[in-house]
């Protein structure tokens, strides 16, 4: 009797063992082909970066949805290849409604720079408006479609005032500054007339700034930038008739263009640059293969499960609101 339950037991334990060994092992190899899998990703594309890095070649840089403040990576891939003396030449490639005065700017600088040693073309999508329309006047040729929304050339500055709901359930707000132009724009009080002036004058200021880039950018008078900078949108087709673009046409009219332009024979390699470099994407291993069939499947989408990242956006803007 004891010797059969001794059996029992020892053929129980040696299951146990035998399941633990075998989800062990399934979660080695799981592990094996996730890291194999982004190593040899990382390493192709890595080869093929290096390959065409040594001829001459294009680039490419795409500047898609929001401007942020922080336009760090782009300027310095543009540094970069204007440094590099293999590549013959930019395609800029927008599809942006604008956002941060600063980023749209300081991109507008890095394009001016690349253009005057190498030729520089603009493609645009959707929209290639404010800010968006600001990075693209330093190219030499752009192109948008007839449906493009670009133009909208102005700047914004905007912040809300909640002293009316805060009277209303007994908050008041004590406020101490060092001047009467400290503080304003405030959250907890109306702006004052002064206040307002001096806002209106930044403003003007970067307006202006804009106006001058235009001006210089499409060669055109400043008398007719103004009367077509008042905020509004052109369509691409409206904006070629008034001279803020020089053709309809898409990503491949532009590619040509370009291949032309830079004297490369044939139909030359174009490399990305200025990509952002993702880190290992929770998110994905989450979800997995089973959940990305499986939200497939009920025709969902796995990204509004989770949080999104957005580009941080500091002080005046300049994009096209609708």
């Amino acid at each position: 009797m004891s010797s059969g339950v001794d059996e029992t037991v020892a053929h129980s334990v040696q299951k146990r063992r035998l399941r633990r060994w075998r989800i062990g092992a399934i979660a080695a190899v799981a592990v094996s082909v996730l890291i194999a899998g982004r190593y040899g990703q990382q390493q192709s594309g890595n080869w093929r970066s290096v390959a065409t890095a040594k001829t001459p070649h294009l680039v490419q840089l795409k500047i898609h949805g929001m401007i942020g403040s922080d336009v760090s990576r782009w300027t310095k891939a543009l540094a970069d290849a204007r440094k590099d003396t293999n590549v013959k030449g930019l395609l800029l490639d927008i599809d942006s409604p604008g956002g941060a005065v600063t980023g749209g700017e300081e991109l507008h600088d890095a394009v001016e720079q690349f253009a005057r040693s190498k030729p520089v073309v603009t493609t645009m999508g959707g929209m290639g408006a404010s800010a968006g329309y600001m990075i693209a006047l330093p190219s030499k040729r752009i192109f948008a479609e007839r449906s493009t929304l670009t133009g909208s050339i102005g700047v914004l500055m905007e912040a809300p005032e909640f002293s009316g709901i805060l009277g209303k359930i007994g908050i008041n707000v004590q406020e101490l500054v060092s001047g009467p132009l400290k503080g304003q724009p405030s959250l907890t009080k109306p702006i004052s007339p002064e206040g307002r002036a001096m806002l209106q004058g930044v403003v003007s200021n970067l307006y202006d700034q804009f106006v001058t880039m235009v001006v210089t950018g499409r060669h055109l008078s400043e008398e007719k930038v103004r009367s077509l900078a008042d905020g509004r949108p052109y369509t691409g087709e409206q904006a070629l008739k008034v001279g803020l673009i020089d053709s309809i046409g898409g990503h491949e009219e532009a590619r040509l263009w370009l291949n032309k332009a830079s004297g490369l024979p044939g139909y030359p390699k174009i490399v990305t640059i200025g990509e952002e470099h993702k880190a290992f994407s929770l998110k994905r291993r989450i979800f997995g293969w089973f959940g990305g069939q499986l939200t497939s499947w009920l025709g969902l989408d796995a990204d509004i499960f989770l949080p999104q990242t957005h580009e941080a956006i500091d002080g005046a803007v300049s994009i096209w609101k609708p």
